[in-house]
């Protein structure tokens, strides 16, 4: 059964640095590094020191609520560092690829044919953590069954990375990791894909086309423009990419932590595909890849609405499938500052000739303009494909007001649905981290 879904509001950010995908190149990281901070509710409890050697598998960490959900080493070699922070807060661990970096822990992947054994090979295996639960965007706990999956099959996000290249001819595995969920929940397993997509014809998933700009691609958008979740409700996410990982432990009873990701940007010389390993270090994903320009420039782990700005010292963040690079723009003036009336400046305001201009632009990392008390516009919900009040529901979240954040729909929403809203904003809030926040704050009060 197939539903189609017409988003109309939205907006698709045309940004120049397009991966090509004629060609994937091999990289190599120095060291790899899993970073607690990506795997949202959870507190980890470290299982490894420095010098332990691990194989792929390994668990390097644990939630201290729930010791069930692990998360585990992306590469064979040696834990050469386990770097805390403040107050002694775990920020990552560090592992250095051995000689033989693929190695892997074997699972048992035969006869899981009910609940306790699908949960078991996920959750020993650290592919558990990769899921993501609404409400709150976390981890979901080993305990409760999901009222339906969602799964999106394609990335709408501006530069995103094509997921019909990665995912094309395995629909063997999709499938099996399709039937392993269906062990998780007595729901729904939604997929949410672009028409003609090679996902259209997998079985034991009800596809949902979706139609329109970006977010479009966003899981949370699919999920209320499908069947939305209300309060008491539980369901899991995930994308693609994940779906594929799973089927491919539960084929061959080994974990498959190589990942492909596009180098997007203005400032990538020429942006291209690579195939590497999670958790990569980002000098070996950027070696000669980035304009010798003599210019700042910003590195985000992600795309330039939700991503993570890195340093060359850092390393690729979770879900690792895309980094852009463009111009900081902290070393140049500019004529008129942010009022300057150049066509090569894009806006969503018809004020500036950019916004006629249907051609791909190279912005920079500035806000361009300051950051004030929030103005009523209206203009969040022109991008804002969901059946909330974006609004009222940021002013909400703001008063730390419980029943009013719940009566206008905090349980249905992430960060990521709030990254357009966040682009247009006039007032420059920081939207996500509001929301974030906002998510943070009810799991406490209401555990």
């Amino acid at each position: 059964m197939t539903k189609i879904v017409n988003i109309k509001k939205g907006l698709d950010i045309s940004i120049r640095g397009t991966a090509a995908t004629s060609a994937t190149i091999d990289v190599t990281p120095a060291t790899c590094a899993i970073i607690p901070d990506d795997f949202p509710g959870i507190t980890p409890k470290v299982d490894v020191k420095e010098g332990d050697e691990v194989v792929v598998g390994s668990t390097l960490f644990h939630d201290k609520a729930y010791p069930d959900i692990k998360v585990s080493s992306p590469v064979a070699g040696k834990v050469t560092a386990v770097v805390r922070g403040e107050r002694r807060k775990l920020e990552r661990i560090v592992i250095t690829p051995g000689s033989s970096p693929a190695a892997s822990l074997d699972f048992e992947v035969k006869d899981i044919d009910d609940r306790t054994r699908a949960a078991r090979l996920l959750l020993d295996s650290g592919l558990w953590a990769w899921m993501r639960q609404r409400p709150y965007n976390i981890v979901p706990a080993p305990g409760a069954a999901p009222r339906d999956i969602f799964i999106t099959g394609f990335d709408s996000a501006p530069l995103a990375p094509d997921y019909e290249m990665m995912l094309a001819g395995k629909a063997k595995e999709l499938e099996a990791a399709i039937t392993l969920l269906s062990k998780l929940t007595d729901g729904t397993i939604y997929i949410g894909v672009r028409e003609g997509s090679c996902l259209e014809a997998l079985k034991g998933v009800e596809t949902v086309i979706v139609n329109g700009p970006h977010p479009a691609g966003n899981v949370g958008v699919q999920i209320c423009n499908v069947k939305p979740v209300n309060k008491g409700d539980i369901v899991w996410t995930m994308d693609a990419l994940t779906l594929l990982r799973m089927g491919k432990l539960v084929t061959t009873g080994k974990l498959d932590m190589s990942v492909t990701t596009a180098l997007t940007g203005c400032e990538v010389t020429e942006p291209h595909y690579i195939t590497t390993t999670v958790g990569a270090d980002m000098k070996s994903v950027l070696k000669g890849a980035v304009n010798n320009d003599d210019i700042h420039h910003r590195v985000i782990s992600g795309n330039v609405l939700t991503g993570i700005p890195v340093s060359e010292e850092d390393y690729l963040r979770f879900p690792y499938n895309q980094v852009t690079v463009i111009a900081e723009g902290d070393d140049f003036a500019e004529f008129m500052g942010w009022a300057s009336l150049s066509p090569q400046k894009m806006s969503v305001s018809r004020s500036f000739p950019g916004h006629f201009f249907k051609r791909k632009f190279c912005p920079d990392a500035r806000i361009l303009g300051g950051r004030r008390a929030m103005i009523m516009s209206g203009v969040y919900e022109k991008v804002m494909p969901m059946d909330i009040l974006p609004e009222f529901l940021v002013k909400a979240i703001l008063a730390r007001d419980i029943d009013r954040m719940e009566q206008l729909g905090i349980y249905e929403v992430a960060p990521e649905d709030f990254a357009l809203c966040e682009y247009v904003d006039p007032s420059k809030l920081e939207l996500q981290k509001i929301v974030q926040e906002g998510l943070d704050y009810l799991r406490k009060e209401l555990s």
